[in-house]
């Protein structure tokens, strides 16, 4: 299958001294080392409308490892306690951090939680010494995924059509 993919970046400080207040007062969001059930379980939640199938096609064992390497961090927007977003950073101790997966559970759309739980984890994984925060993002996932990347000061500066495993 071929995708428009949409690299982006952030090369700077997200701005503001506070993170994004909460929009409701419900909401927590933590750094949480979930067991795998749970992690692959709010994964296919979030990701089942988006077509998300990379931590899928890993081993169990491979998921583990991620989840727990030091290099790891997973945020996750809880509301009532009940997991409902997620926003996973790989290489969080390099210059360059990956943005490796963002989303919401469908219920939790079109309520300003997506950009809540972004501001508050790009607010949380910069450190002394990043220079960029970066991802890709492609044409299943959510239509206004870009919007909110944009919103939160990423900028875009590949897109290229790639094959993806059906």
């Amino acid at each position: 299958m071929n995708l428009l993919v949409t690299y982006m970046e952030l090369l700077a400080q997200p701005s503001g001294a506070v993170a994004h207040p909460a929009p409701s007062t419900n909401l927590e969001i933590h750094a949480e080392h979930l067991a795998v059930e749970d992690y692959l379980s709010l994964y296919r939640a979030i990701g089942e409308p988006l077509t998300w199938d990379l931590r899928l096609r890993m081993p169990v064992e491979e998921v583990a490892q991620f989840l727990s390497a030091p290099s790891t961090r997973t945020f996750i927007l809880r509301e009532e306690g009940q997991p409902v977003g997620l926003c996973e950073f790989d290489a969080a101790e390099a210059e360059d951090i990956e943005l490796t997966h963002f989303g919401l559970v469908p219920a939790a759309y079109g309520r300003r939680l997506g950009p809540f739980l972004l501001a508050n984890a790009l607010h949380a994984v910069w450190r002394a010494g990043t220079r960029r925060i970066w991802l890709h993002t492609d044409t299943n996932d959510h239509p206004k995924a870009q919007a909110v990347y944009a919103r939160a000061g990423f900028k875009t500066y590949m897109q290229r059509m790639e094959d993806f495993p059906d």
